[in-house]
């Protein structure tokens, strides 16, 4: 069973940035595919941005550019740095490992403010 604790999220004013942080129960050196949903109220969970096999990046059209994902295996954490953040980024963010099967994290929230 893996365990994923994201960390990070909070109260931000338009145009501020905010660091998520997601760590692993398991080693992630191996896993390929990994990334950051989101699920604002109301609305579906999407994708944010995510590994793919051979450790391609997909990012969600409304977050290029301003967000970046990134990984450190030896401390078993995948990271979202988010910037000139918007109202509309204004979510629950989850990550999300895929190994055999979907493994969820809790969830952090983002909130911001215009």
């Amino acid at each position: 069973q893996v365990q994923l604790v994201e960390s990070g999220g909070g109260l931000v004013q338009a145009g501020g940035s905010l660091r998520l942080s997601c760590t692993a129960s398991v080693s992630i050196s191996t896993i390929t595919t990994m990334g950051w949903y989101r699920q604002a109220p109301g609305k579906q969970r999407e994708l944010v941005a995510r590994f793919t096999f051979a450790r391609s990046i997909n990012y969600a059209d409304s977050v290029k550019g301003r967000f970046t994902i990134s990984r450190d295996n030896a401390k078993i954490t995948m990271y979202l740095q988010m910037s000139s953040l918007k109202p509309e980024d204004t979510a629950v963010y989850y990550c999300n490992i895929i190994q055999g099967v979907s493994y969820w994290g809790q969830g952090t929230q983002v909130t911001v403010s215009s």
